[in-house]
């Protein structure tokens, strides 16, 4: 008893090692390849068969169908992918998962400990020398993977089940001719897969007790056809408080692999046969257990594959039933606070998280731009009324970009405190800077609202000259503003550089005369000093605008 009790705790820390191995690895593949992978993901998807494939190569890239799958939700919530890119995507992220069952059936037909320990030596010779440290992650994930399956091997043999008749009748127990026991064991690897996050453990497990010969290959395959339902659960949990797009996204993975559940039970006994066949195994004959671990791996495969090829031609469908279960909800009110990209409970990687957090000081940057043109309609409105509602309508939206500014700062603190590389750590310190700025173009924003506001209460109006003025600074203003949206979309130029910089000497030149020319003004009695000064005032305010636009498009180039 007490052995058996040794080689349950000896299995359960060599899955809690081959979870760890797999996500290290994981992690390390996703760092070393982060932006190549998102690049990959967005543009390699032009259609279904290429999205399909993308899917493939990013999955067995990484390791892990669960990666690629939240990495793909998540870009559908930013808006880098449509739904139907994402169907394709995951349906072969499904390929690319048969990978991991093709590497543990190798960890039980072959010796892996000469490779181990060369691996953990390497790797933390790497890990040590920084310019190499991912390369040196992967290796020591890849090393633990290895000896969890080395463990799980040896585990496996000093339980002796083959030779344990209690073991044996429980199992034999079962009719593998039955549909229910069949849905029974099916239904227990979807619920394990769901519980421990984890398909690779599960088959690892599966792949453990059919080698031992005491499961049969029926009840063996039925947990793997749980798994690949059991495994879309990470997808539903990270999605669900994101939004609409990012959900039926998760959903049509589900929909996806229950299909093609459905599909196989209809045929369940000559579809297990043939990939048996495939592999030269006959159920009807004992023994040839060595030959188990290759039909599990063989099986995860040629399901995956047949499935993809049966619904790949069906994207539109399922990307309409999604939409039928998963209605758009009404858009929240544009003055409610909410941010459209930052879905916290969607970070997966830093490669995600500063690309979520790029797309939300995108749209900060456009809520500004739209501030300052109110500010502009506001300037023009001679109905007092009229410029009171843009007056409510600034001061609401100057509250909204503080609370964006300290949001998105709150999410990239979270994101640092993860192990970054010295790109994404520049790309961080960029975006902090960048938020700040855009938040003081805000707050200008706000100032010039007030300053026309204590204008209209004076009872008197700016002369025409003087309006004309104004508009030329606001038309500069606008145009520097279009420019640095225009950079922040990623159209780095160095026009854009030098056109900013003819702009701002221009509006420095306008400033400098008008503040003379104010004075003379004032002197002269063309107007009274109230307007002279709420004239000037608005002129200032309007070249600070501009300094933190500059400041915007300064720090987009490392400045």
């Amino acid at each position: 008893m007490d052995n058996y009790v040794l080689i349950a705790f000896r299995l359960l820390g060599a899955l809690g090692l081959l979870i760890y191995g797999m996500r290290m690895m994981s992690e390390a593949l996703q760092k070393m390849a982060g932006p190549q992978l998102r690049h990959i993901l967005a543009k390699m998807t032009t259609n279904r068969i290429t999205g399909m494939l993308t899917g493939t190569f990013v999955t067995c890239t990484v390791q892990s169908s669960s990666a690629t799958t939240v990495m793909t939700v998540s870009f559908v919530s930013a808006g880098l992918l449509t739904l139907s890119q994402a169907i394709s995507i995951i349906m072969g992220a499904n390929i690319g998962t048969t990978l991991t069952a093709w590497i543990m059936s190798l960890g039980y037909s072959v010796d892996l400990t000469s490779i181990v320990f060369p691996a953990f030596f390497i790797g933390m010779v790497l890990i040590y020398k920084k310019r190499h440290r991912y390369f040196g992650d992967f290796l020591f994930g890849t090393a633990f993977l290895f000896l969890s399956l080395v463990m799980l091997s040896a585990a496996g043999k000093d339980m002796d089940l083959e030779h344990n008749e209690a073991a044996i009748k429980f199992f034999s127990s079962f009719d593998t001719s039955s549909y229910l026991t069949v849905l029974s064991f099916l239904a227990i690897g979807t619920i394990i897969t769901c519980i421990v996050q984890s398909s690779a453990a599960v088959m690892a497990i599966t792949i453990l007790l059919v080698s031992t010969g005491v499961l049969p290959i029926y009840l063996g395959i039925a947990l793997v056809m749980g798994e690949n339902i059991g495994t879309t659960a990470t997808a539903n949990l990270a999605a669900m408080g994101a939004g609409t797009q990012a959900r039926r996204a998760a959903l049509a993975h589900l929909l996806f692999n229950v299909f093609g559940v459905i599909w196989v039970l209809i045929i369940f006994y000559p579809f297990v046969d043939f990939v048996c066949s495939l592999v030269g195994y006959n159920t009807t004959l004992e023994g040839q257990t060595e030959r188990l671990p290759v039909v599990l791996a063989m099986f995860h495969t040629f399901f995956n594959i047949s499935n993809t090829l049966l619904l790949i031609n069906f994207i539109p469908q399922i990307e309409r039933i999604v939409c039928w279960i998963l209605p758009e909800k009404q858009q929240k009110p544009k003055e409610e606070f909410y941010l459209q990209y930052i879905q916290s409970n969607l970070v997966q990687t830093p490669e995600i998280s500063v690309l979520q957090a790029q797309k939300e000081t995108f749209r900060f940057a456009e809520y500004v731009k739209e501030m300052f043109g109110m500010v502009r309609q506001a300037f023009n409105e001679s109905d007092d009324k009229r410029f009171e509602e843009y007056y409510s309508q600034i001061n609401d939206k100057e509250e909204y970009a503080d609370r964006m500014e300290i949001e998105i700062a709150n999410y990239l603190g979270k994101v640092s405190d993860d192990h970054l590389s010295d790109k994404t750590k520049r790309k961080i310190r960029q975006m902090i800077r960048e938020i700040g700025e855009l938040e003081s173009i805000s707050d200008a924003c706000y100032n010039q609202i007030r300053i026309l506001e204590r204008y209209h209460t004076f009872g008197q109006r700016f002369t025409s000259e003087q309006i004309m003025q104004l508009q030329s600074m606001m038309d500069l203003c606008d145009n520097s503003l279009n420019h640095m949206l225009n950079l922040m979309k990623g159209h780095h130029n160095k026009f854009i550089v030098k056109e900013v910089y003819r702009i701002e000497n221009e509006i420095n030149n306008i400033r400098d005369s008008l503040k003379t020319k104010n004075i003379e003004n004032v002197n002269n009695q063309l107007y009274d000093y109230k307007l002279g000064m709420t004239f000037g005032d608005l002129v200032n305010s309007l070249e600070r605008l501009n300094d933190y636009i500059v400041n915007v498009i300064q720090t987009k180039f490392g400045k």
